[in-house]
């Protein structure tokens, strides 16, 4: 059998079993694309229906780039072809696999396999931070993914010979490429799936129910038909291709046509363009007119034939970016999240402001882990008043069950990664848990390890891409620390090894380049101008996750107790940049991490504003946290009254109380703002008369802790005094019953920074009150 009879039968059992199958072609490049395009036309696919991923112009098929194979999410095609000798990186595996409908062809060409490991790309390139070059990085993730292409079930190799190497006397013409594993199953066509159904008493507009794909997505449309209530919350939960989106998008429609305003977000509006195209096909099924149709928005107005009976005029749909739907989301009458475990949790709990709220997401995708999702977000959902409506989708919509390709991309790319069951570790405490340095070598060597680590990592963070496996496999900058309760990962570190830069890219970051990989040293040198920031060596805490079943007994303030006793003798410092939240400001604080930044823009996706934390580790590293920590508290007052005027006032506290940089020595308030300052305290002064030297005391109290207030005071110098806020907004914000109330509290509050800070002149203006 040759490579066009393989390809051949490969394409006809897909077809007969509504799945997929991979075909793997290895050796040069120029062969192997040969021999894909041979395969391609031996299959019966039409040119059309085939998309390259490669560099290489000038071919036949419709072509991407492998770095842009993201493009292909959310299409379908017959065939895809993964040029892997050229920007080749995990993401573009799954993307591409994903792309590929049942009864097609996904094609991966690469160098030979035995030596694929050994060889470098450009994605190789991005894992060679500074200082580390890229004979430093590793071939592991490549080691592993040929493994798996060599023992998974419906995957084809083939090693691809040149054209001229077979036997020229005409008695072997079998070609010179070599069958290693024909990739065929054997399988039949499986029995078919129920088909969609209308409910007996659905809703929604029945040509809803008559546009899906399966049972399962009826079933999904049904539960959100609760939508239509306030006061409910619908989850829909579902892997990668079951047509979870477009389940929100027909549920979208009805809603807009009865009249609702629907409001849409998504990481980004690529991630939501599936969910938008279901709705516009829907409206138009349903004869609803469209008064207005832009790529973002659908406004419609109820047709007489159409709409239901509850239609109220006109209804619509809109897309807003994250931070801005949280904002707006009061306005809306149902909220719509698609690929919601790509979402902080934070975001996801304003969210739920909404009268009605759906979150859609994948299971095992690639933009959140659905998992996490459940486990970070779920505590929100079930500790509101909301009538929460959950719906798992398992039948895929564009293959059959059982697929091999979608079985071998979740083990190949671990996007079914996940931690141990909650019964083997519960018993865990800081005094059970043993403190072990991960090597990638151990990681690649234990699945079982790599599974339980690399799942808690996942929960850790909103957004985990398959990239992240191969960076934890291959960085030589990254590093995992773990706690292990008899033998399972209870809590699991990822650190980055930053800084001990040499002169000439020191000098450089400080000019303006971007230096990849070191972050911290990248902030403090070039937006803080400080020329010797990455001089010293960090150990930055990219993440930190505890089991869920677990967490809150000290296992992960005892790693980081284990991480900071280790790198003592190695490193200058700890540090780590996150999401500013005053729960996780804290945690650090109390585990020894003091702020040395606060960012003035919040981020995108999570509407945060990032937080930079450092622990030093020996006199470098103290020299470092002290001068940051010193120039944080001289310019934080003017940063919290312009770019950070609008930052949580818990926020503020945490933060503050976190700098270690000494209040009382920047108290710096002459003998006349003393008597402006003690008026405003103790006699019938006003702050608004003398803002400098109140904001100055505020600082300070809020840095030292050494002054009796209580929290609402805290907050009230944050917003009025620091932040400059309106006394009317204030006033309401702090719930006080009327402006004069706000006022005089804010006289009362600062009785105890005069006695704390005040000095003899201070004190004798004190007296005359007294």
């Amino acid at each position: 059998m040759d490579l066009a009879a393989l390809a051949a039968r490969l394409r006809a059992e897909a077809r007969r079993t509504n799945q997929r199958r991979l075909l793997v072609l290895h050796g040069e490049r120029d062969d192997c694309l040969d021999a894909a395009f041979t395969a391609i036309e031996a299959a019966g696919i039409a040119a059309d229906e085939a998309t390259l991923l490669s560099t290489r112009e000038g071919v036949r098929f419709e072509r991407h780039r492998p770095k842009h194979a993201s493009r292909l999410l959310g299409t379908t095609r017959e065939a895809v072809i993964l040029d892997a000798f050229a920007e080749f990186s995990p993401n573009a595996v799954g993307q591409s696999v994903g792309a590929v409908d049942g009864g097609g062809l996904s094609v991966l060409i690469a160098p030979p396999l035995d030596e694929w490991p050994d060889r470098r790309d450009e994605f190789d390139e991005s894992l060679a931070v500074p200082p580390f070059g890229l004979d430093d990085v590793s071939g592991r993730f490549r080691t592993r993914l040929v493994d798996t292409l060599r023992t998974h079930p419906g995957v084809a190799i083939v090693a691809v010979g040149p054209e001229d190497a077979g036997d020229t006397d005409g008695a072997d013409d079998s070609g010179p490429d070599e069958i290693e594993r024909d990739g065929l199953t054997g399988d039949e066509a499986p029995p078919p799936e129920p088909g969609p159904a209308t409910p007996a008493s659905s809703e929604f507009p029945a040509v809803a129910y008559e546009s899906c794909l399966t049972r399962d997505q009826s079933r999904a449309l049904s539960s959100l038909e609760r939508l239509r209530t306030p006061g409910s919350a619908v989850v829909v939960e579902a892997d990668r291709g079951r047509g979870k989106s477009s389940a929100a998008g027909l549920a979208a429609a009805s809603l807009a046509a009865a009249g609702r305003d629907v409001l849409v977000t998504a990481p980004s509006f690529s991630g939501a363009s599936a969910l938008f195209e279901r709705a516009r096909a829907l409206i138009a099924d349903i004869d609803a007119h469209v008064s207005v149709d832009e790529e973002r928005r659908i406004e419609v107005g109820s047709s007489e034939t159409g709409a239901s009976e509850d239609a109220t005029g006109r209804g619509r749909i809109r897309y807003l970016p994250p931070a801005a739907a949280a904002a707006a989301v009061g306005d809306a009458d149902v909220a719509i999240v698609d690929e919601a475990a790509a979402l902080p949790v934070r975001v996801l709990a304003d969210l739920l402001a909404a009268p009605a709220a759906a979150f859609v997401t994948t299971v095992h995708g690639y933009e959140g882990a659905g998992r996490g999702f459940s486990v970070r977000f779920r505590d929100h959902l079930d500790g509101s008043d909301r009538r929460v409506t959950d719906v798992r989708m398992d039948d895929p919509i564009r293959y059959a069950r059982g697929d091999p390709v979608e079985g071998w991309a979740f083990r190949a790319l671990m996007l079914d990664a996940r931690p141990a069951v909650d019964a083997a570790v519960e018993d865990a405490v800081p005094d059970t848990a043993d403190y072990r340095a991960v090597d990638a070598d151990d990681l690649l060597a234990d699945e079982h390890l790599l599974s339980e680590a690399f799942g808690l990592l996942v929960l850790a963070h909103y957004r985990t891409e398959p990239d992240d496996l191969a960076r934890l496999l291959d960085a030589p900058n990254l590093s995992v620390r773990a706690l292990t309760h008899e033998g399972h990962v209870v809590s699991v570190a990822l650190l980055a090894r930053e800084g001990g830069l040499d002169a000439a890219t020191r000098e450089a970051m400080y000019d303006g380049e971007r230096v990849r990989g070191n972050m911290l040293p990248d902030v403090l040198t070039s937006q803080l101008r400080d020329p010797d920031a990455a001089a010293p060596t960090g150990l930055r805490v990219m993440r930190i996750a505890t089991h869920h079943a677990v967490r809150s007994r000290g296992l992960g303030s005892k790693l980081l107790g284990e991480i900071a006793d280790e790198g003592g003798d190695d490193v200058d410092y700890l540090g780590t940049g996150f999401g500013a939240t005053p729960e996780i400001l804290d945690f650090w604080a109390e585990n020894g991490y003091r702020t040395v930044h606060l960012a003035t823009t919040r981020n995108a996706a999570s509407g945060e504003h990032s937080a930079l934390m450092v622990n030093p580790t020996s006199d470098d590293g103290r020299a470092l946290a002290g001068r940051h920590a010193r120039w944080f508290r001289e310019r934080i007052g003017d940063v919290l009254s312009d770019a950070l005027r609008d930052l949580d006032p818990d926020v503020v506290r945490a933060a503050l109380s976190a700098c270690d940089a000494a209040g009382a020595a920047a108290v710096d308030i002459s003998e006349y703002e003393w008597r402006l300052t003690v008026a405003a305290a103790y006699g019938a002064g006003l702050a608004d008369a003398a803002p400098r030297p109140v904001r100055r005391l505020a600082l300070a109290h809020l840095i030292d802790r050494e002054a009796d207030l209580g929290v609402r005071e805290e907050r009230l110098l944050v917003r009025k005094m620091l932040q400059a806020g309106e006394w009317e907004r204030v006033a309401d914000e702090l719930g006080y019953v009327s402006t004069a109330e706000c006022m005089r509290d804010l006289g009362r509050a600062l009785q105890p920074l005069v006695d704390r800070y005040g000095d003899e002149a201070a004190f004798a203006e004190r007296d005359r009150y007294e």
